[in-house]
């Protein structure tokens, strides 16, 4: 897969991180965002390095979705962890 592919899988898997874990995030919209694309990155990696899962070429693979959308979530779950409590008020 190409990087286009990657970042594209990545703001996909952020958007359905952000509406399995709804709330508001300290980084907002943009921040999610990132978190999607760099979870979607360390998902495909750490299925390809630990779980003896190769990363196809091709884009429609469900295994590489899945890893990517688990990726998305630990992050952002991290992230509201290290900045801020997404029920906090101010």
């Amino acid at each position: 897969m190409s990087i286009v592919s990657w970042i594209i899988l990545g703001l996909i898997a952020g958007v359905v991180a952000k509406v399995l874990l709804p709330g508001r995030d300290p980084g907002g919209l943009v921040g999610t965002t990132l978190i999607g694309v760099a979870g979607a990155f360390i998902g495909g990696w750490l299925s390809a390095k630990f779980l003896d899962k190769p990363i196809t070429q091709d884009f429609y693979d469900p295994a590489l979705w899945v890893a990517a959308v688990a990726g998305s979530l630990v992050l952002l779950i991290g992230y509201r962890l290290l900045f801020g409590h997404s029920r906090e008020r101010h």
